[in-house]
């Protein structure tokens, strides 16, 4: 393997990567860069090995997240790159599995908006409405839950005169059922809000069908860094051996 690139200093690396000094050392600590020699003087010798690995960290983080890419690089300089491209796999099928589990979301949300009270298959409540932990068991949700989004202006349900109990409604309930499909699709409470506010002015799934696009072209953005990741990795495993240099005392 090469030697080729003069010595690096921290801040070099620091400012390749837009992050601080300490935080190159903190990487250091953590395996998400090799190992750093220094000389008798007590000088670190970074190098540009140092920096393709800082970079293609910074890569995989944006694709797997933090913790994962921390794992896949120090799976990488323990000399086991097959467990590194395991954690990478495993992302990617996981990224998979949300593709389809989001389609299957859209289908249902469309189903489900477009009922109203009076649409025949629509789940029945009686006249005088569910108790919140009777949504919540036919929901599969826990009834804090359904305060959550209460107290976030998702749901109104009714109160009963005198004792204050919620009482939810057909609509309640289809609200309740979108807002939970949401959430578990990763959708912030400010998005759902306007997905609801659009059912409940003019019955419009417009925004439910923006919503749904947006979460669709995070997937695709999050799919292109795993890539662009893969291939810093890649190049980062196939490179030559650190240079030397004089280095910089950290």
């Amino acid at each position: 393997m090469d030697r080729t690139g003069p010595g690096l200093r921290p801040i070099d690396l620091a400012r390749a990567a837009g992050v601080s000094t300490q935080q190159i050392r903190n990487y250091a600590a953590a395996g998400v860069l090799p190992p750093v020699p220094r000389t008798a003087a007590g000088y670190r010798r970074f190098d540009t090995r140092h920096l393709r690995a800082l970079l293609a960290y910074r890569a995989l983080a944006r694709g797997h997240g933090p913790d994962t890419a921390q794992s896949i690089m120090q799976a990488v300089h323990a000399g086991d790159v097959p467990l590194a491209l395991r954690l990478i796999d495993a992302g990617h099928a996981a990224l998979h599995e949300q593709r389809l589990s989001l389609q299957a979301t859209g289908e249902a949300l469309e189903t489900v908006a477009e009922q109203t009270p009076e649409t025949p298959g629509t789940p029945e409540s009686p006249r005088s409405g569910l108790r919140v932990g009777e949504v919540a068991a036919r929901l599969g949700v826990r009834p804090s839950a359904l305060r959550l989004w209460e107290s976030a202006g998702l749901l109104a349900p009714r109160r009963e005169p005198g004792t204050g109990y919620r009482r939810f409604g057909p609509a309640d309930i289809r609200d309740a059922r979108m807002i939970g499909m949401l959430r578990r699709s990763r959708y912030p409470l400010d998005q759902i809000r306007s997905v609801l506010d659009g059912l409940r002015r003019n019955g419009s799934s417009d925004a439910l069908r923006a919503a749904v696009a947006q979460r669709q072209e995070e997937l695709t953005r999050r799919a292109a860094a795993m890539l662009e990741g893969s291939g810093h990795l890649h190049r980062y495993v196939t490179a030559g051996e650190p240079d030397g240099g004089e280095g910089e005392r950290c």
